[in-house]
């Protein structure tokens, strides 16, 4: 099915409603019109039937009934439109009625004029009546005047058609006029599709011109310029994204080739292909941690993560995951302690997960023999949590803060110590399970201490 344009559908709203104008114009002008002719017709019959009426009062006797009849003759000679009758007991005093006639009564509308069919004629007369009272020999009598209505009728008629006509054309001219209107005010958003077209990947900073645009269609425009920018910003992500993978797993794939290949240059003892089988292990293991991370955040960034979430206290799991990182405590000589305590909706296994991370990384950049704390409090807004990881070690840039939780992202490769080498994503991670829960991450660092942590917000079923 094709549907119709803007412009055309504006045009034949402006038609339609040009029609409805019409329409309710034309029938106030029939009916003022109609309202006119029979006020028209309404003097004209009272001036003649008084005239004629005053004659008939006048009239006392046969003889002067006959000059009344006169006088009747000539005015309906000379105005053939305009008819008279009179009946009375008498037949003396009678003229063109030899019985009352049968006159259908008016409404206010008509002013009190009856009606008088005619035989074989479409349009009736128009009539007013009186009774005169008896005088001298002449009795009571009934005097009618009528009118045909004949030429009204055709007179409205005619009105009607011609009105009818012009609604019509005026009409179609209203679509005409209007279909133009509608192009020409629709040429701004022809020119922002024309625009559109040439947005191409090839050219992510191009945007949309705003300047010289109607109030509404520069609201349309900056809405998709910044969808644009969103997109842009997502596309430079996803590029930078790309490029670190491809980094990371460059470096264990090029340690693995290499030492096999070495190990194929010569034949080897069954003690050195193992050292070699081993080693080889290591960059797989570390290969299999950043596909797992990378598949996890793809599938939280999509929100295909179920999370089963209970009421529990933090305390307890941060005690948890502190006993399962003890070794790594022991090895470098911190101590864990928490402060506080809260309570919150959370799905133990991934805030645990959370948890390692921050309290890895703690250990990882703290200074050895240092105490790392875990502060729990409740947050600002009603069933919200926060936990916050503080460790002292070297002072992290106010420009690094605001990156530490991008995708593969470290600060410099010196902080990668104590032989240890991490791919990057493991706060990644952390903000990815703070989203989950509702929250959001937060950094701080200075004098040497820093502090790294995540808030955890009530479920929306339980604020509803």
């Amino acid at each position: 099915m094709t549907w119709l344009s803007i412009a055309q559908r504006l045009a034949a709203m402006f038609a339609l409603a040009a029609l409805l104008v019409f329409a309710l114009v034309g029938v106030v002008l029939h009916q003022v019109l109609r309202d006119q002719i029979v006020r028209y017709q309404h003097a004209e019959l009272s001036t003649k039937l008084r005239s004629v009426a005053h004659s008939v009062a006048m009239c006392d006797s046969p003889e002067r009934w006959r000059k009344v009849q006169d006088k009747i003759e000539n005015l309906t000679t000379s105005e053939r439109n305009t008819r008279f009758w009179a009946w009375s007991e008498s037949a003396d005093f009678r003229i063109g009625a030899d019985r009352a006639l049968p006159v259908r009564t008016g409404n206010a509308r008509d002013y009190g004029m009856g009606t008088l069919d005619r035989p074989g004629m479409t349009s009736p007369y128009r009539t007013l009546e009186q009774i005169v009272p008896a005088h001298g020999q002449r009795p009571p009598v009934r005097l009618w005047i009528g009118i045909d209505s004949q030429p009204y009728v055709a007179a409205l008629r005619t009105f009607a058609l011609a009105f009818v006509a012009l609604a019509l054309v005026g009409t179609a001219l209203v679509a005409l006029l209007g279909h133009w209107i509608a192009r020409v005010g629709l040429r701004p958003l022809q020119r922002l599709s024309s625009q559109a077209r040439t947005l191409s990947p090839s050219n992510l900073s191009q945007r949309l011109r705003t300047e010289q645009l109607p109030p509404e269609l520069g609201h349309l425009s900056g809405a998709f310029n910044g969808a644009l920018d969103r997109l842009e910003a997502a596309y430079t992500r996803l590029d930078a994204f790309n490029a670190d993978v491809a980094h990371e797993l460059r470096t264990p794939l090029a340690n693995l080739m290499g030492q096999t290949q070495v190990a194929l240059s010569r034949p080897r003892e069954a003690a050195q292909l193992e050292e070699v089988l081993q080693s080889n292990l290591e960059e797989l293991e570390r290969m299999r941690g950043i596909v797992n991370d990378m598949l996890f955040l793809s599938r939280a960034d999509q929100g295909d993560i179920a999370l089963d979430r209970a009421c529990v206290p933090l305390a307890a799991e941060v005690a948890k995951t502190g006993e399962f990182l003890e070794y790594l405590l022991e090895e470098a000589g911190m101590r864990l302690r928490i402060d506080g305590a809260a309570d919150a909706w959370i799905d133990s296994a991934l805030f645990r997960r959370a948890m390692t991370n921050l309290l890895h990384n703690a250990v990882q950049h703290g200074t050895p023999g240092s105490e790392i704390v875990v502060e729990l409090a409740t947050g600002r807004s009603p069933g919200e949590a926060r936990v916050a990881v503080r460790n002292r070690g070297q002072t992290v840039a106010a420009e690094h803060l605001g990156r530490m939780f991008d995708r593969f992202y470290r600060a410099d490769a010196a902080r990668e110590h104590r032989g240890e080498r991490h791919h990057g994503l493991g706060l990644s991670i952390v903000k990815a399970i703070a989203v989950l829960h509702g929250g959001a991450v937060f950094a701080d660092s200075g004098d040497g201490v820093t502090t790294v942590g995540f808030s955890l917000a009530e479920p929306a079923a339980l604020r509803a």
